[in-house]
């Protein structure tokens, strides 16, 4: 996902064998960890292309099908971390924070040509990503306390949110957060959970 190429290719295909393409969901991620000031710029290029520039070129080679068509629905799937930094993870920090701005972006240009632009924010979800966290027992620890469901999100956790947005009964529904971490509100009081712009 990191090759622009690939990303175009990739899109071109599905238009070929399908002859449309009506739904993108942007879920391509990768994270390195290290303290801030050791981040190698290898790390912080690798995380960017893959998390956030990756979204743009599919989006955008997506999006002019979408637009031409009339209608589409793009999903980018976000993080708890477009809202907060986190730790030892700037890359991805910033690259879900990108995520975040793209989408609004995005959505303000398409909504009104037929085209829904949305975002997920999920927690920490048992993936690749996170198995350092959660081999770390300090860490471990301290997130589960934070957590009301006291358990790790599932993969499975996220198909709701996902089917939400492409329903037909969402065709107004832009710009819509949907964070999937009930923990964001007892770590960050003011935490915006969601940010959504109806029709009318």
């Amino acid at each position: 996902m990191s090759d622009a190429a690939v990303c175009s290719l990739l899109i071109e295909q599905v238009v070929q064998h399908f002859g449309t393409i009506d739904i993108l969901v942007n879920n391509a991620a990768t994270i390195r960890r290290a303290p801030a000031a050791e981040h190698s710029e290898e790390d912080w290029q690798a995380v960017i292309d893959t998390n956030l520039t990756s979204v743009f070129r599919l989006t955008k080679n997506a999006g002019k099908h979408m637009l031409a068509q009339g209608s589409g629905k793009i999903i980018n799937i976000a993080s708890v971390l477009t809202f907060q930094g986190g730790v030892f993870v700037p890359s991805y920090a910033a690259a879900k924070g990108g995520v975040g701005q793209l989408t609004k972006a995005f959505a303000n240009e398409w909504a009104a040509k037929g085209v829904n632009v949305n975002a997920i924010a999920p927690g920490y979800m048992t993936t690749d990503n996170i198995e350092a966290l959660r081999k770390n027992p300090e860490r471990s620890r301290q997130i589960m306390e934070r957590i009301p469901a006291g358990r790790w999100g599932r993969p499975d956790d996220l198909a709701g949110a996902v089917v939400l947005p492409r329903a037909r009964a969402t065709m107004c529904m832009v710009m819509c957060w949907s964070s999937m971490e009930p923990m964001i509100l007892k770590r960050n009081k003011t935490a915006h959970l969601t940010h959504s712009r109806h029709c009318g």
